[in-house]
């Protein structure tokens, strides 16, 4: 098996993730090429040396320009704050290196498009994190959306709930609440929460079309952690969109970080012509399914538990009724990542596909600041 040298950017929650997927991958999936914990990068060496230690990286770098430099690197993972991906991915993929970055692809002003630029011109393998879509209950209803069971689909719904920004002396930027400064983040919810919901959403049922958009900023200022002064808060704290889908269907989204009660609900719900599908986050093993053609007594809602070896990704794990969880869904990444790179090819979504999720989050933006609806990017590029 072909050794894979991995070069980490970031060691919060996603190095984490990120590095648990590399170290498992090999032990329940036949791939190509053995992850190689190589060399862990981030700005506080002090705390990049404990991380390798604790998960086993073999080197510690403070700079990632000596990172992606280095001719012992294979592939550069980003799982750094959003406004350091454009820079290290362009510089990875200038340098030949194989990449994967944590959603969002980029902030807006071009960001997104230079980043896939970058690669489409070095011709390097490349994937985003969107890790929702290796879910095994998600990627069943895929199937079965493929097969035809729900027919014509008439409505699409999803939410991501969280409640941990409610509090006003909860400051923002520097480590661990850069996703409150808009000049590292780009934007709140939308970029976060709701770039996951949009993803899923693509994958399921096709390209978003217009949007018509709301967004909101309940605390408008918040001391800095870098600054020490309290400085106006730029990002949204709740999104909500109505879209419309190139096959006609209609779509409600919603974000918020304000939500009591709720520290990480996701939630979506597909309404068709013979049928309905669920699934929660929460109960992520599981896929709700509503078939309208059965007409049995037991006719309606079924929870189908997915852990059979016949279901998405379960004939690598344990016995059917024992179910897996969210680290898992990382480590299927890796594996199709590895598996598309054995066989030539980037596993989905690669930066080109992650662009469109990009060009919906922008479009939600600009709706909610315009107040109309507005036409996706590559929707408009379609009808031109």
């Amino acid at each position: 098996m072909k050794k894979l040298n991995i070069g980490m950017v970031g060691y919060g929650f996603m190095g984490r993730t990120h590095s648990n997927a590399f170290l498992k991958v090999t032990n329940f999936f036949d791939v190509p090429y053995q992850p190689v914990l190589k060399t862990i990068c981030a700005r506080n060496g002090e705390r990049a040396r404990f991380f390798a230690g604790k998960w086993g990286y073999q080197n510690v770098e403070t700079d990632w320009r000596k990172l992606v430099e280095s001719p012992d690197i294979d592939l550069i993972d980003i799982a750094s704050p959003n406004d350091t991906h454009a820079p290290i991915a362009s510089a990875a993929a200038a340098a030949g290196k194989m990449v994967m970055c944590q959603k969002p692809l980029g902030r807006s002003g071009g960001e997104p498009e230079t980043m896939e630029k970058a690669v489409e011109s070095a011709g390097v393998p490349n994937v985003v994190w969107y890790n929702y879509r290796r879910v095994h209950a998600v990627a069943l209803a895929k199937q079965l959306i493929e097969q035809g069971r729900l027919g014509k689909v008439f409505h699409y719904r999803a939410k991501f709930l969280q409640a941990w920004t409610i509090s006003a002396d909860l400051p923002q930027g520097g480590e661990g609440l850069w996703r409150l400064d808009v000049n590292v983040a780009g934007s709140g919810v939308t970029g976060d929460l709701l770039a996951h919901t949009i993803d899923t959403a693509i994958w399921l049922n096709g390209q978003i079309d217009e949007v018509a958009a709301m967004t909101e900023t309940f605390i408008k200022s918040r001391k800095h952690n870098l600054s020490g002064k309290v400085e106006p808060v730029g990002i949204d704290d709740a999104s909500a969109f109505l879209a419309r889908f190139r096959n006609g269907s209609l779509a409600t989204f919603e974000a918020t970080r304000y939500a009591r009660g709720h520290k990480a609900l996701y939630t979506l719900e597909i309404n068709g012509e013979h049928g309905s599908l669920m699934w929660d986050l929460h109960d992520l093993h599981r896929l709700q399914v509503f078939d309208h053609r059965d007409e049995g007594l037991t006719r309606g809602w079924k929870s189908v538990h997915i852990t059979d070896r016949d279901h998405p990704y379960m004939a690598h794990w344990w016995v059917p009724g024992l179910q897996i969880g969210y680290e898992h869904t990382f480590i299927h990444q890796v594996a199709d990542f590895l598996t598309g790179l054995g066989e030539g090819k980037s596993a989905a979504p690669d930066f080109r596909e992650a662009l469109l999720t990009d060009y919906v989050t922008d479009a939600v933006l600009e709706s909610a600041v315009n107040r109309n609806w507005v036409k996706v990017r590559a929707a408009l590029a379609a009808s031109e």
